[in-house]
């Protein structure tokens, strides 16, 4: 009984540890320090988490509610007082960009937000940390999270910070598409296994090397493609893979048809 309870009480430290890690590496990557940071470990813990380790924390659904209110709210003033000669339609149609899960699924990448979201094994090894949905809930949740400890300023300012600054990338056509996330999602939807990413080829000097990157879906290469780092040159290949894969789903439907 005693040893079962300071293997338990070694697991409670370890976990606890490693929560401390994700607040402070939150912390760095961000220079938001919360104040509850019960918060932010709500906001980064997916579902799947509490079924694989019993934790106590609820999933990061209910700050994911909050944070979409206010990311709208803080997204339409920004337009609203920026764009004065834009009418309700083009208002509307811009902050539905800027707002939409593409968007906050890139930024939680290029930031690293998706690198701290609690997961289970299953769905990390399912290519979770990779899914659209989960980052951008992630990321909404964290803004539900900050404007709960520090109110509506720490919340916008976290949002001026990874969307606002980067709006004008963030809504050219290029920017909006996420290819990895999208094919991972496709090939789910048909209840397919995740797609494989393969370096094949490295070529140039250090400071300008380019990666020559195969992606096989079913085991079979249906995508390839080139650029100065591997997830440049896995997004080329995922939307090579994309276009195969739609052009085929088209064809077996004008067959049917």
């Amino acid at each position: 009984m005693k040893l079962f309870g300071s293997i338990k009480n070694l697991f409670k430290k370890n976990r606890k540890q490693a929560h401390q890690e994700l607040v402070s590496e939150f912390n760095k990557i961000f220079g938001y320090q919360f104040n509850d940071t019960l918060l932010l470990l709500e906001a980064l813990t997916h579902r799947s988490y509490i079924y694989a380790n019993d934790h106590r924390l609820p999933s990061n659904e209910r700050l994911e509610f909050l944070g979409d209110s206010i990311l709208g709210l803080v997204i339409a003033e920004y337009l609203y007082k920026l764009h004065t000669d834009y009418d309700e339609g083009d208002l509307t149609k811009t902050k539905a960009i800027l707002v939409n899960e593409i968007t906050l699924a890139r930024v939680g990448i290029e930031s690293g937000l998706n690198d701290l979201i609690l997961l289970s094994p299953e769905e990390e090894k399912s290519g979770g940390r990779e899914r659209l949905s989960i980052i951008s809930d992630a990321m909404e949740a964290v803004i539900g999270a900050l404007y709960l400890d520090s109110g509506l300023e720490a919340a916008a300012r976290f949002i001026d910070d990874v969307i606002i600054s980067h709006s004008d990338n963030l809504l050219s056509d290029s920017a909006q598409r996420n290819y990895k996330g999208e094919l991972l999602e496709y090939l789910q939807s048909r209840g397919e296994d995740p797609p494989y990413y393969e370096v094949v080829s490295e070529a140039g000097p250090d400071h300008e090397k380019t990666f020559n990157v195969v992606v096989r879906t079913a085991g079979e290469i249906t995508g390839s493609g080139s650029g100065t780092s591997k997830k440049e040159a896995e997004q080329h290949a995922a939307a090579e893979s994309m276009k195969l894969l739609k052009s085929r789903e088209y064809d077996e439907t004008s067959k049917e048809d």
